[in-house]
């Protein structure tokens, strides 16, 4: 069976956009693959961060995954398991520079950094995708879900583990490929040409866990038409509600009300009902399972600890044929 490694950062809420672009297709994954899901806590410390709320911003994750139907067994918080760093200061050490310099992401990030800490970027936001690498190599991962923003990462974590082999002489490492899925694309609904994010502040992004009045109340203010219209070419902002109805499964409602649009015949007050109704059905479920979570936290901490441990021991064997391979003083677990 493939194995599926896929991680997420503790930073910002969990909004319709992370649920419809990653979490809702994680929840599909585990059903037929090896899955393990990650909260990367390491990686939240790239960019400027409060260190009281780390943990706390960690767990929290960790609830409303659980909330939304990730099974416990498959997730885990990314400190519990210390080898991640371990074997990625060993792969720093088959990573080059200039593969390091070519990272987009980095150019991006390290400038947000600049802005929100007075100048100063991390080291650590220049290697983490070294970190990301050993995240998938250490499991001996054979599939990753990527949208296109981390392909580049992927193939560096490709690269990577294919000069570990010829440096050794053995195929250890499986090159994990692509795992392409149909994702949709949200957009805040306060700026369509933007793409949905805690970042951007909360008119841009829908919390999963708000309660229903409150996301009735930003879809209804969704904007729809913006700039010049041009004939025959649907707004980004109705657009952006069309993707909407469709990420939430409401398939009958979006082929009557795209019929409509056709026809010229669309309000845009009913299809913004249709879509608020349709989140506002996929989140009652999810905030009434984190309610219950909620009421015993020690008990799913205990839980993730326990899974973390048995996914530790799957690290730490990687780890240790990893070091007998480079010639490193090992110790039996």
């Amino acid at each position: 069976m493939d194995t599926i490694l896929s991680g997420i950062q503790p930073t910002g809420n969990l909004h319709f956009g992370r649920y419809f672009g990653a979490i809702q297709n994680w929840m599909q994954l585990q059903e037929t693959y090896d899955c393990l899901y990650c909260v990367v806590d390491y990686h939240a410390m790239t960019m400027p961060f409060v260190p009281g709320k780390l943990r706390e911003n960690s767990w929290e994750l960790v609830y409303n995954l659980l909330a939304v139907g990730i099974k416990p067994e498959n997730l885990f918080i990314q400190s519990l398991v210390p080898e991640h760093t371990e074997l990625g200061w060993i792969l720093n050490c088959f990573a080059s520079y200039g593969q390091l310099t070519r990272m987009t992401q980095f150019k991006d990030k390290s400038s947000q950094s600049e802005e929100q800490a007075e100048g100063f970027v991390s080291v650590g936001l220049y290697t983490y995708p070294v970190l990301q690498a050993a995240d998938i190599l250490i499991y001996k991962a054979t599939k990753v879900p990527v949208g296109k923003d981390q392909e580049q990462h992927l193939e560096l974590t490709r690269n990577i583990a294919q000069r570990f082999n010829n440096e050794i002489g053995k195929e250890f490492f499986a090159l994990p490929e692509a795992l392409y899925t149909e994702i949709p694309k949200v957009m805040s609904t306060a700026d369509p040409l933007r793409k949905m994010s805690a970042s951007q502040g909360e008119k841009h992004n829908i919390d999963l866990f708000a309660d229903s009045d409150r996301i009735r109340k930003q879809i209804r203010s969704a904007v729809t038409d913006t700039g010049e219209a041009v004939e025959g070419v649907m707004s980004p902002g109705v657009e952006n509600l069309f993707s909407l109805l469709r990420a939430a499964g409401q398939t009958a409602a979006y082929d009557s009300l795209l019929l409509d649009y056709q026809a010229g015949a669309l309000k845009y007050a009913d299809l913004k009902y249709t879509v608020a109704e349709g989140l506002v059905a996929i989140s009652e479920p999810i905030r009434e399972r984190k309610a219950a979570i909620a009421a015993d936290k020690k008990a799913v901490k205990n839980q993730i600890k326990a899974s973390a441990a048995a996914i530790r021991t799957r690290a730490q064997e990687t780890v240790r044929e990893v070091k007998e391979l480079v010639g490193l003083a090992n110790v039996k677990f």
